[in-house]
């Protein structure tokens, strides 16, 4: 259900369900989009890898019916040197050919080939509106409102707050207006990544201003997900199949599996190893493999 005015939306606050079932629909296996107006929050850290902020998820904006949406992406490098960062069709829940063939891949058994799906796997992004509270690298981003892009860690975390595990704590939503609560995201460096273990949500709900013309002065500052992931931001199948063919072959077809792994091969595993992508497309290696896992193992029982 989308909300026009904040009457509804603050009627609507005290329960969730609709919201808990999107929640649930995450776990269900199922970017490159690229901001142009410069109003995406991005944590800034030391030389360490450490880094410090408060924010606080906004509800859907205006004409809306999620806070969030998910973005699938594909990043990797063929044979041939070239690229492939493209967007997936997934995220649309239509056919992808890249999928397809990861499937492919990933279902003809051998270990060559599941080492290939893995590398051209998936990558999985959301997107959310935050209130940024605290930014003490870049105060001048305190009280404005912005888009903030994340992984499926800070996504586990929004998950664990509005389902707790234990019948000691109490469900909140964190997006909401009135009974929402401040997310401390907290960033550290592990094993060569960027780790957000010890990032946390606060304990007491509090309203995000403290008058109701405040708060709707934040919800029209909002901007659209439904953008995000408007088909007009993906190129067509063909238009990706074209792409594939030319990273993976130079422009010859790809057939079968078995001709990708011919291809691709020892080439392909030391192109990886030289030049590995920029901090956007590997940086959340960690965040999508459980995701690319159950994936592959859903494709392989539809099959």
């Amino acid at each position: 259900m989308s909300f026009n005015s904040l009457s509804d939306l603050r009627k609507a606050r005290g329960s969730f369900d609709n919201l808990m079932k999107e929640v649930e629909k995450i776990d269900a296996p199922q970017n490159n989009y690229k901001k142009d107006d410069g109003n995406e929050w991005k944590l800034k850290v030391d030389s360490a890898g450490n880094g410090y902020a408060v924010l606080r998820f906004l509800p859907a904006p205006q004409g809306e019916e999620l806070p969030w949406v998910r973005m699938f992406n594909h990043g990797f490098q063929g044979p041939t040197g070239k690229w492939y960062i493209e967007n997936s069709l997934t995220t649309l829940n239509q056919q992808d050919p890249v999928s397809e063939l990861n499937s492919e891949l990933w279902n003809s058994g051998t270990d060559a080939n599941k080492d290939l799906a893995r590398k051209q796997k998936r990558r999985l992004s959301y997107y959310a509106n935050v209130l940024v509270v605290k930014d003490p690298a870049n105060p001048q981003n305190e009280g404005q409102v912005m888009l903030y892009k994340f992984g499926k860690k800070i996504f586990d975390k929004i998950k664990d707050v509005m389902q707790p595990q234990f019948e000691d704590e109490t469900p909140v939503n964190p997006f909401d207006f009135w009974e929402g609560v401040n997310f401390k995201l907290k960033a550290r460096q592990v094993d060569g990544y960027r780790n957000y273990d010890k990032s946390e949500f606060e304990s007491t709900p509090t309203p995000i201003a403290p008058e109701d013309a405040d708060i709707e002065g934040i919800w029209a500052k909002q901007e659209s997900l439904a953008e995000i992931v408007d088909p007009k931001n993906f190129k067509t199948y063909d238009e990706l199949k074209q792409k594939l063919n030319m990273v993976l072959t130079g422009g010859a077809k790809v057939t079968t599996a078995e001709k990708v792994a011919e291809q691709t091969g020892d080439v392909e595993d030391q192109l990886y190893m030289e030049s590995k992508p920029s901090v956007s497309v590997a940086s959340n290696v960690d965040e999508s493999e459980d995701d690319t896992l159950s994936y592959f193992a859903k494709l392989a029982e539809d099959d």
